[in-house]
């Protein structure tokens, strides 16, 4: 889990350096849509990380193999949703928006993993 909390830390700062970005530095370079992708991918990524940070510091009392996989479908799931989204707004590349569903069926499966913890 020692790798996990270095994601959380790493994606927890690139989810505000994104957010502020996208409030601020990139309002006169990028298109309005693009903004607001990013300030989705941002939203996004800020959430699932706080959740894997609660799943991690309670994977350390109570260590389910269940929370560790729900962790890293997870942290797949903001790489590729997160990710494609900003990668896209700023390289335009279309190819990457298919990678983006993708993304979001982890984060839904990594939602859905964690219903394993109710049958303890």
């Amino acid at each position: 889990m020692k790798k996990i909390w270095i994601f959380i830390a790493l994606s927890g700062a690139l989810a505000v350096v994104m957010g502020a970005m996208s409030a601020h530095m990139l309002k006169d370079v990028l298109e309005a849509k693009d903004i607001s992708r990013i300030q989705t991918a941002a939203t996004y990524q800020m959430y699932h990380t706080l959740l894997i940070a609660i799943l991690a510091g309670y994977y350390q009392y109570k260590p389910l193999k269940a929370i560790q996989q729900s962790a890293w479908i997870f942290v797949l799931g903001i790489i590729l949703f997160s990710g494609s989204l900003y990668l896209y707004s700023f390289s335009k590349i279309h190819t990457l928006m298919f990678i983006t569903p993708i993304g979001g069926l982890l984060l839904i499966l990594g939602w859905l993993s964690l219903a394993r913890l109710g049958k303890r």
